[in-house]
């Protein structure tokens, strides 16, 4: 393992940790990444088939390694293990992975959950999987470049990632603050910072 600082925001972990129980309420705080979640599989699914030469089916998933960089309680890790991947999920708060375990458990659904860091896991496994996806995770650390490097380990040559994150612009201050924290309520205040928002350059 390395001696550098570990590229974690305490704060963010704690924000996600005191809303962890709500992971799988479908009408709470997490309410829109369950709204999304089928597009995200969806697509993924799509270029999966693209890249083995199938049909966006549950066939193209069996035997691809994939992991969920940032996964939280589990939402899109149990999608992709539910259409037969072998799913790694990683994440560094404590009760968004309890509540991601429990809820694997209680759906028969086989996921190895590990608490540790993107950076940890690329210099224990580089070139393992062959699907890396990582999404709203970059805005929650101090160096999303350091994750994005460390996606790019992960991943096997000729494989996939996966990012989504929030662009840094007037547009997503005005609907993911604005709208969907202060005025809506459909995402706990203070959840997302738009300083921490990232520019696609």
């Amino acid at each position: 393992m390395s001696s550098q600082p570990l590229n974690v925001n305490e704060d963010e972990i704690a924000k996600f940790e005191q809303v962890a129980s709500q992971w799988w309420d479908l009408t709470g705080d997490f309410k829109p990444l369950h709204q999304i979640n089928p597009l995200r599989v969806q697509f993924i699914s799509q270029h999966i088939a693209h890249q083995t030469g199938g049909t966006d089916s549950k066939n193209s998933f069996y035997d691809i390694q994939m992991i969920d960089v940032g996964c939280g309680g589990g939402i899109l890790s149990e999608s992709l293990a539910k259409l037969g991947a072998n799913v790694t999920g990683i994440d560094m708060g404590n009760e968004p992975l309890n509540v991601a375990k429990l809820h694997a458990l209680e759906t028969g659904v086989s996921i190895n959950y590990q608490k540790i860091t993107a950076e940890e896991k690329a210099q224990q496994s580089p070139n393992t999987f062959d699907v890396v996806t990582c999404m709203e995770m970059l805005e929650h650390v101090p160096d999303p470049a350091s994750v994005i490097q460390a996606c790019s380990t992960l991943v096997k040559p000729g494989g996939l990632i996966f990012f989504s994150t929030l662009n840094k612009s007037i547009k997503s201050y005005l609907l993911a603050i604005l709208a969907a924290e202060k005025l809506l309520k459909i995402v706990p205040d203070g959840t997302h910072d738009h300083d921490k928002f990232i520019r696609p350059s």
